[in-house]
């Protein structure tokens, strides 16, 4: 589905799906045993072509997004919420239409062409059809615009993996998140766009035998109490909660960050109650400058402080979340 979305072309406006269907069709000329079958054709040539245009680029366009259900996975979470559902839905199946429609008068007005006896009725019939044909694609002249929206929403999307074992990283800003994910990782993250912030939805890989984890760090998400929440984050946390296998929350004990342990572990309570069931491993960061307090696990991404012990930590966990979900799947 990752390169699915990528691969959805850009989607023309009525005016341009027009021009390209009939521009093409202009050009075309065809030579006839006499004047009423050179018009005949040439007439026969411009409809097939424009018709078929039109349904090859909306046929195009309706198999290059992938199949969206509201189901309680990211995915869909996420693009209901970029681009809504039921409005894309609706937009797909006008274009679905245009293109069952367009054959339909393509079909018809072919067959009263052949039957045509004079060149007027020939090109009456064909300027018949151009008119049918453009009232189509008028019709669904805001899907199209519709549907290029959201295939300009959906290509921003995070490129994360929904059905890889998933860490995801919590805390406020300045408390290291950024740093650990690069520690963590093989590689150096991937920062690409994400909807609902100013920011980048940080992605890094680890490995461990044969198997691949995602950890990601969502700058604008995690770094505030859910109940301070607009409408919009709250739903984007909703979705997040769908691809959270394990969470990691970092404090930062040295205040060096900006806030205090006490907010921080406001933000901690929070973070348990919005993520119920899913495993929570609470690390203290920047153990190179901050003091030791109530949770064993310290660490620096700095100088190496605890990151074994936490690599091993962090593994464990993601590995029974693998072995649950290849057990599901009767691997």
């Amino acid at each position: 589905m990752l390169d699915q979305q990528r691969r959805i072309p850009t989607v023309l406006t009525a005016q341009e799906l027009m021009d390209k269907a009939f521009h093409r069709a202009s050009k075309i000329r065809k030579d006839g045993n006499s004047a009423l079958d050179t018009k005949k054709k040439t007439a026969l040539a411009k409809i097939t072509a424009s018709g078929d245009i039109v349904i090859s680029t909306l046929d195009s366009y309706l198999r290059a997004f992938p199949k969206l259900e509201k189901t309680e996975d990211f995915f869909p979470q996420l693009v209901d919420l970029v681009v809504g559902l039921d409005s894309l839905k609706h937009s797909l199946g006008a274009l679905s239409w245009a293109a069952y429609r367009t054959e339909r008068l393509k079909n018809g007005y072919l067959a009263m062409i052949r039957r045509a006896q004079d060149i007027e009725r020939v090109e009456s019939l064909r300027r018949g059809f151009y008119g049918r044909l453009s009232s189509v694609i008028r019709q669904i002249g805001d899907d199209l615009e519709n549907v290029n929206k959201a295939r300009n929403a959906m290509r921003k999307l995070p490129s994360v993996d929904p059905g890889m074992p998933t860490a995801v990283i919590a805390g406020f800003p300045n408390v290291g998140k950024s740093q650990l994910i690069t520690a963590l990782s093989n590689a150096t993250p991937e920062i690409a766009p994400y909807p609902f912030t100013t920011k980048g939805i940080v992605v890094g890989h680890m490995e461990h035998r044969w198997r691949k984890f995602q950890i990601i760090d969502t700058p604008g998400l995690l770094d505030r109490r859910l109940e301070e929440r607009n409408a919009i984050e709250r739903q984007a946390v909703l979705a997040l909660q769908y691809l959270t296998d394990v969470m990691v929350f970092l404090v930062d004990r040295s205040e060096t960050c900006g806030y205090s342990v006490d907010k921080q572990m406001a933000l901690l309570d929070s973070i348990r109650n919005g993520f119920p069931g899913v495993p929570l491993i609470t690390i203290e960061s920047k153990a190179d400058i901050s003091p030791a307090g109530e949770f064993p696990l310290r660490v620096s991404a700095m100088d190496g402080t605890g990151m074994d012990e936490l690599r091993s930590v962090l593994i464990d966990e993601l590995v029974k979340v693998a072995e649950s979900k290849e057990a599901e799947q009767g691997l």
